[in-house]
Order: structure tokens, then sequence, then C-alpha cells
């Protein structure tokens, strides 16, 4: 029998890349599936790149025989929350089925660990500025809906096989590859540190604030925000875990403090040397004032230490990839 393989779902996206990148350095045996919807082939950096849908269980179930697959990390979905609303079943359709026949797929071919991407949306609003595992689930839009259902589904599925899993549910991610070699590509995307480097560099008009009368210090948002080699990390520790026989788990992804949308915008200038435009805005409803992970379990169960917990760190490796993109659009 061959080499047990990993499949990476969404593997030439932004998370999923990073990801890739670390599995494959760690010398993993690995497989990706992508419908390069939103990912992009020069970002699959390690393994076999192929193309097609989650929810294709024919093209699942030859991947996960002819690769001899045992475990699968899942990346694979939309994830731009307005769009959810205005759009519910799209992302119902690939968020949350197409979850449900990968789920099959990998029940049938016996597959034994599954790693799930997940969000802090599944929160919605919660009464604290703080959200821990145990704070009750009450998505506000259709994407944290969408996840939260492939959550449940996965945690049947574990209960009724032998399949385990660790679900990650992400806070806000950002940066990039230190070294430059992958980024978040994504045209018109809707992160912070992405849309405050580009209006830096000139690619945007400007960047809005929405909200400046928050009670917080400066009256706006504080976040989270986790690089996302650290959040890359993050997977490949649970996937020891698993390998160890770790017990199925769900583990909030932050560093557990939180930075301003002012703070955000201050360090993109410093990172920059240079003032760019910035527009103030009201609210957008469903904005929680301050959103910041509980985020000691993650460190106990899976022994995670992040090395890029700095602002600085973060925005630095954000500007960087994108006076990349710049240079090669030029």
């Amino acid at each position: 029998m061959s080499k047990k393989s990993v499949l990476i779902t969404g593997g030439a996206g932004y998370i999923g890349s990073h990801t890739l990148r670390q599995l494959g350095e760690a010398g993993e045996q690995v497989v990706v599936l992508d419908n390069l919807s939103t990912g992009f082939k020069e970002a699959v950096l390690y393994g076999e790149l192929i193309e097609g849908n989650t929810g294709d269980k024919a093209l699942v179930s030859q991947i996960l025989r002819e690769h001899n697959i045992e475990s699968v990390l899942h990346f694979a979905a939309h994830t731009i929350v307005p769009e959810s609303v205005s759009d519910p079943l799209k992302y119902y359709g690939n968020n949350t089925c197409a979850t449900r026949n990968l789920l099959e797929c990998c029940q049938k071919a016996g597959v034994k660990h599954f790693i799930f991407s997940s969000t802090a949306a599944v929160y919605g609003m919660p009464d604290a500025d703080k959200a821990w595992e145990e704070t009750p689930t009450a998505p506000i839009n259709p994407y944290g809906t969408s996840k939260l259902m492939s959550e449940w589904m996965l945690r049947d599925l574990s209960a009724a096989t032998d399949l385990r899993h660790v679900v990650l549910r992400y806070f806000n991610v950002a940066g990039s590859d230190p070294e430059g070699r992958i980024g978040q590509s994504t045209a018109n995307a809707t992160l912070l540190t992405k849309v405050a480097c580009e209006a830096a560099l000139g690619k945007r008009e400007a960047v809005s604030i929405f909200g400046t009368d928050y009670p917080t210090p400066d009256g706006t948002g504080i976040r989270d925000y986790i690089h996302v080699e650290d959040l890359a990390a993050a997977h490949l520790r649970a996937l020891n875990y698993l390998r160890n026989d770790g017990e199925s788990t769900t583990l909030n992804c932050g560093y557990g403090h939180g930075y301003s949308v002012r703070e955000v915008l201050e360090a993109v200038e410093r990172a920059n040397g240079k003032p760019f435009t910035i527009r103030e805005e009201a609210r957008r409803a469903g904005d929680p004032p301050q959103l910041i992970a509980g985020a000691e379990r993650v460190r106990e169960v899976l022994g995670w230490e992040p090395q890029y917990d700095d602002l600085d760190t973060i925005v630095r490796t954000s500007l960087a990839w994108e006076k990349k993109l710049l240079a090669k659009s030029a």
C-alpha cells in the first residue's frame, strides 16, 4: 500500500496555500482539490493540484481512493459575509451541501481525520468582549450559519463513526508568507489589512472605517488579528494531534487580544512611510464593537505557540505581498 496522503480542499486559496506549503515543507504527501474560482495555481507549491469541486462526489471518491487519503483538511468555501446575505443559497450550496457530500465520501472511504476551517462568525454578536468555545453560537448571517451547520454535521458523523475531527474557528486572518512566496491574492477582498495595504499603494482610492462611535478606546471596532502563518501552523498541530489519537474537539484560533481599526491603519501608514486616504462612515449592521478569541484552549490542546503575534509584523508581510502583486501587474 502506498504512503498515506493528506487531501487539502481549497489548497490554492489564501489560508489553504499557506497550510499546504507548511505541510509540504514537513515532508507530507499532499493532494490539492480546488476549482480555482478564488484560488491560484501558482500558490500550490507542493503536491498535485486537481481542478474540481468539493461537492463532486464521483471526483472526491476517486481522489480519496487513488491517493490513499487518510486525513482531510477542508478549506474550500465562500467567505464574503455581505455576499452571503444577498445570495444565501450560494453559501448553503457551496459551504454546507458540498461539505455534506465531502463527508459522505470520507465516510465511505474510511478517512480517519478531518480538520475543518470554521469561523468566529458562528458566535454572531456575543454578550462578552471575548468568545470562548463554550460561548453560545448564534450566527447573524448565512456565512456563519453555513459554517455552523457543517460543524454540526461533522460532530454527528464523528459520533456515529470512527472519524475524528478538529474544528478550528478562525478570527481575523491577516499577513502573508514572510518570504513572499504566496499571499492573499483575491481580487476585491474585504479583509481590513489587505484593503488598507491596497489603499496605501494606490490600488484603492481610500479605506473606510465603518463606525467611529463604538464604546472602545478610540471609537473603532476591535478584532483579534491572527497571522496566516500561525494559523497554518495550528492546522499542522491539529493533524498531529489527531494522529496521536486525540479526541474530536473545537478550538478558537486567535491571539486572545485585539487591535482597533485605527491601530491597524496606523500600522499600515508606519510600514509604508506615508499617509493614505481614510474615510469615516456609519456603522455596518451586525458589527460587534469588539470580538476577541478566548484562545487558551488551542495552546493547551495542541501545544500551539504563535510566532508572529505582532501587529507590525502582520502588516509588514501584508504590505510586502501587495507590493509584489503591484510590480507583477505593472
